[in-house]
């Protein structure tokens, strides 16, 4: 996986440049990077060698390290998207936060004993195209109006 990638935050004020390889891609459930991200996991990029280049926006970028601990998080100031972090020895890139580059498919799922309750079998959830059909009293939302990702 060596080449050059590009990302960015939501509001696109922060962009910036990978230029290397990545050496590993873990699906991380541990406590830490649920919170950090509000979900079942963090989706990142490990890279002992790869260079960041921050294109625009770097004066936005701001980071949290818990105490005590290695975990770090970088993070775009204006809309809180998730941004890389690094350190003297390690790349870790959110792999959401990247606009370009082939990435191959996840290298395995870490601390799993740490898997929230709720995530032990998330494949066998349905899966739509849009938000679902009205339920429970919430609104119905269409596909008419809303920018469809590309595939």
């Amino acid at each position: 996986m060596s080449s050059q990638f590009a990302g960015s935050c939501l509001c696109g004020s922060v962009r910036y440049t990978i230029e290397g390889s990545f050496d590993r891609f873990y699906l991380c459930h541990c406590s830490r990077c649920r919170k950090d991200t509000g979900s079942a996991n963090a989706a990142n990029l490990f890279s002992a060698n790869a260079k960041l280049t921050w294109l625009s926006g770097q004066d936005r970028v701001a980071t949290y390290k818990l105490a005590d601990t290695r975990h770090a998080r970088s993070f775009c100031a204006t809309c809180g998207s998730a941004l890389p972090c690094s350190s003297p020895d390690l790349l870790v890139v959110p792999a959401g936060s990247l606009d370009t580059g082939d990435v191959k498919a996840p290298d395995g799922n870490i601390f799993t004993a740490s898997r929230a309750p709720w995530d032990q079998d998330l494949g066998a959830a349905p899966s739509y195209a849009y938000f679902p059909a009205a339920t429970s009293g919430l609104p119905e939302v269409s596909p008419k109006g809303l920018k469809q990702e590309p595939g």
